[in-house]
């Protein structure tokens, strides 16, 4: 009876890792979500910001902030972000190749047209 004791002592820690790790991953899913909203949030303050101070560029940071939270916390936020980027080439030329690479992961599809 000593070796089924054991045996009951074993699977009792693995039961309990399990609810712990399910819980872990729900509480990570609602911060991503969280952080998520508050980058599309601090998109949309960004807008009138920008407007408000045309001098100093105020909007600008906090909408590059915004965006980076969208695009990493959010599969939503990355495809919405890249068809408005499909839709709008020209939005995708303004971006400097280490914010596509930090949010999407990738280069420009369409890099800066050069004179010449």
């Amino acid at each position: 009876m000593a070796d089924d004791e054991n045996i009951s002592d074993l699977e009792q820690p693995q039961a309990a890792v399990k609810p712990a790790g399910t819980l872990r991953h729900g509480v990570n899913t609602a911060f991503r979500q969280i952080l998520a909203l508050t980058g599309l949030i601090m998109i949309a303050v960004a807008i009138p910001i920008a407007f408000l101070t045309p001098i100093i560029p105020v909007g600008l940071p906090i909408a590059i902030v915004g965006v980076v939270l969208l695009g990493r916390n959010a599969v939503w936020g990355r495809r919405w972000m890249e068809s408005v980027l499909d839709r709008h080439p020209r939005v995708e030329r303004f971006a400097p190749n280490w914010l596509m690479r930090l949010v999407f992961g990738r280069d420009k599809k369409y890099p800066a047209m050069r004179d010449g």
